[in-house]
């Protein structure tokens, strides 16, 4: 396909013969006070986050049907719509608690009614395996955990049933806010203990398919690529009880069905939808579209380092210089979102983050680049997208193919499914060239690093590797960000990114929902899942 055959055909409206059982099969549904049916074009491969090769849509689970000792505060935005608040945490499982004079650990205090779907109490044992689970499972979680600072089960104490003591391996700034991130979710230890073997005693195959949570709706059903049925938790003791008893997480694949959907009203919301469908509904008074920029997180092209030519960063800065920054985000950002092209300087003036890369479209600089290089007549690579994004990553692949071969760079698209991508970019690491994204939950600029500029690290897909890089990341994750010593470790961390360019920023998406005006108390989250405990008709 021709990037202009996609664009004229991405443009039109029509509506396959996909969406009619559809349609006879829910509007009693979806017109019942009691029951929102959202639409995703996203599917969900486990039930439970830590599992080895869990995709981010699986995330959604870990927020809706358990909970974690603490959470994030809601604030309301310029524009009117709420969003999750970084500054303010709040109790979940955890009534109280309380820092110890020295910084060095944080007790927390149970609620006494907290229990577990099957009616048992959630106790400080629940939580101890819970977390012990977490940092001993290897794979993300384990890093997510070790980017807070908490590394050992021996860190997690029990002082008495409802009493629990996280201990600091040192000050950071980043483990309480990281005890709120979908990783640290609570189990019942009961429950899992007795399906864990002696190959799986985290019993990571019974709860792949059987969560057991104390969260605000159980599962009612899954069926894998089709979708997800949530059953309110009447007895929920961790926020507001949900004003709707049932949520249905209907999985569409074609964006002009979700479409259609939504603006017949057949469906209540639909989440995570194509910047170019948000610009367009804007106008449509039947239904609401909310944005909001996804902080810490960026659209990024990745040259493998593993991929010879990639090697030579003369080569990379070549790729940065070929990118057609603007036309991508005309027609795949539809310029919702941020530009992240164009700075003004080779050396950060400020450590904000995100932040514009000193490169522009400038083919006659890419040519003179690769001419310095043993590639200076070109290769051949492979052009790698996520089909779960096609949204934006087919009209920037494409684009990003023409501007690649005009200083005689070869990109060959391969498309790959959704269910898949994990596995293959971020575990595997073995795409050449890939479109990524990446979003850091802890809304500071060292995480973002940790996570994508870090040795072996799973959002690293460039596998980049530098030892200065990995020691400033170190010295700035936990110090706090008015420490003298913060702001210049940024501006050099900032400056080898902008150097070396194994992540080409593209620009800063939104995330954009839509939903009948009917719909109140949708609430924006860094994790960029529909979190449903909120919505109400």
């Amino acid at each position: 396909m021709q990037r202009r055959d996609f664009l004229k055909n991405a443009s039109a409206a029509a509506v396959g013969a996909s969406i009619l059982p559809f349609l006879k099969s829910t509007p009693a549904l979806a017109q019942s006070g009691d029951t929102i049916v959202v639409v995703t074009g996203t599917t969900i491969n486990s039930l439970d986050l830590h599992r080895t090769g869990t995709n981010r849509p699986s995330y959604q689970v870990a927020v809706n049907c358990y909970d974690r000792l603490i959470s994030f505060g809601v604030k309301t935005l310029p524009d009117g719509s709420l969003s999750y608040d970084y500054d303010t945490l709040v109790p979940e499982l955890a009534e109280r608690w309380e820092i110890a004079a020295d910084g060095l650990s944080v007790t927390f205090y149970l609620k006494p009614d907290a229990a577990f779907w099957d009616g048992t109490p959630v106790t400080a044992t629940d939580v101890k395996w819970s977390l012990d689970r977490a940092v001993s499972v290897g794979g993300f979680p384990t890093v997510q955990m070790r980017a807070g600072g908490m590394e050992s089960p021996d860190q997690f104490e029990i002082i008495d049933d409802k009493t629990i003591r996280v201990h600091y391996l040192q000050p950071s700034k980043l483990l309480l806010p990281d005890l709120a991130v979908p990783v640290p979710f609570i189990i019942n230890s009961k429950v899992a203990l007795a399906h864990a073997t002696d190959d799986d005693p985290w019993a990571m195959e019974y709860l792949h398919r059987n969560p057991a949570g104390s969260g605000a709706f159980k599962v009612e059903r899954w069926q894998p690529s089709e979708q997800l049925v949530y059953i309110r938790n009447d007895d929920w003791q961790g926020g507001p009880l949900p004003a709707v008893r049932r949520v249905i997480i209907r999985e569409i694949p074609s964006q002009s069905t979700r479409r259609a959907l939504i603006e017949r009203g057949s469906v209540q919301f639909s989440h995570d939808i194509p910047a170019k469908d948000a610009r367009e509904m804007l106008a449509n008074p039947r239904v609401k579209v909310i944005g909001n920029p996804i902080e810490n997180c960026l659209h990024v092209l990745c040259p493998n380092l593993n991929f010879a030519p990639f090697q030579d960063k003369r080569v990379r800065q070549a790729v940065a210089y070929a990118i057609p920054y603007a036309e991508i985000y005309r027609n795949a950002a539809y310029e919702r979102g941020a530009p992240m092209w164009g700075g003004e300087h080779l050396e950060p003036q400020s450590v904000v983050w995100p932040q514009p890369f000193p490169y522009t479209t400038d083919y006659d600089k890419a040519r003179e680049l690769l001419a310095q290089t043993d590639y200076k007549d070109g290769f051949e690579v492979p052009l790698s997208f996520d089909l779960g994004t096609a949204e934006w990553g087919e009209p920037t692949a494409l684009l990003i193919q023409e501007g690649l071969a005009r200083i005689g760079i070869r990109a060959n698209i391969e498309r790959i499914p959704g269910a898949n991508w994990r596995t293959i970019a971020l575990v595997e690491k073995n795409l050449p060239l890939h479109l990524e994204n990446f979003g850091g939950w802890l809304n500071t600029p060292c995480y973002y690093f940790f996570w994508a500029y870090v040795s072996d690290r799973l959002f690293n897909s460039s596998n980049y590797s530098d030892p200065e890089m990995d020691q400033l990341v170190a010295e700035t994750l936990h110090i706090p960000m008015d420490d003298p010593d913060y702001e210049p470790k940024l501006k050099r961390m900032i400056a080898k990114a902008f150097d070396e360019v194994p992540r080409i920023p593209l620009y800063q998406p939104n995330l954009e929902v839509a939903m009948i005006p009917q719909i109140e108390g949708y609430q924006f989250w860094f994790h960029r899942m529909p979190d449903v405990r909120t919505l109400k008709l």
